[in-house]
């Protein structure tokens, strides 16, 4: 069980650092689709930030698949919801990256253009950069709250790590729920304070539930607890 929280706590920590630096490697494009495509400038930003997409969709699922020896144990529900939830999660990131692709696809094919073609790739960039962003409030934004709720009923029942640790998860969880379903609604911007506020608190317990189970493990595995 030692290497079972020692990967799960590792799979946490990666998808922790990889999903930070795509805010910055994507704002250029997200900030001005069609600025992009006709600039001349290099992809090599973008395409780094996709390729650290890739990896923490990766590392999403590895988390829960990590887990699943342990988690299993405490509520078998819980934690096929976990795996499942992880699954759709990576899943959308993965449309997500492939919007962006697309775009620098577009790019490529603007040297040639000329008059309504011009237009035309500048809306497709548009387009795709809106589903971009509707994935990635729907995967690492809404998604994130179910996860979390599967998660950290496991751990908070099992006593798998500190209570405080265990509490936050299901602190955070609603308060994310919460969050993107005001996002949808148009209550507040995905990229704002209100929404900052709200999803702190997962990401101090996903930092933390990955430092944890790194570097201590499992704080209490009860082999006898019987799987509901």
């Amino acid at each position: 069980m030692r290497k079972v929280a020692l990967a799960g706590g590792i799979a946490y920590l990666v998808s922790f650092a990889a999903s930070i630096p795509q805010l910055k490697l994507f704002a250029g494009l997200i900030d001005n689709p069609a600025g992009f495509i006709s600039d001349t400038g290099s992809n090599t930003a973008v395409l780094w930030g996709t390729w650290l997409e890739v990896i923490t969709a990766a590392s999403c699922i590895a988390t829960a698949v990590a887990l699943y020896p342990a988690t299993r144990r405490i509520s078998r529900t819980a934690a096929i919801g976990f795996v499942t939830t992880r699954v759709v999660e990576a899943t959308l990131i993965m449309v997500g990256i492939l919007g962006i692709l697309s775009v620098v696809t577009l790019k490529a094919s603007f040297a040639g253009a000329t008059g309504s073609e011009v237009v035309a790739l500048q809306m497709a960039g548009e387009t795709l950069v809106a589903m971009r962003q509707w994935t990635f409030l729907l995967g690492p934004g809404l998604i994130v709250g179910f996860n979390a709720l599967f998660l950290g009923y496991v751990t908070y029942r099992g006593r798998l790590v500190p209570r405080i640790i265990a509490t936050l998860g299901l602190i955070g969880a609603p308060l994310i729920l919460m969050s993107a379903t005001a996002t949808i609604f148009g209550v507040w911007d995905q990229v704002s304070l209100p929404s900052a506020l709200c999803t702190l608190p997962v990401a101090v317990w996903e930092f933390s539930l990955g430092m944890y189970l790194t570097f201590k493990g499992f704080k209490k595995f009860p082999e006898d607890l019987a799987s509901v």
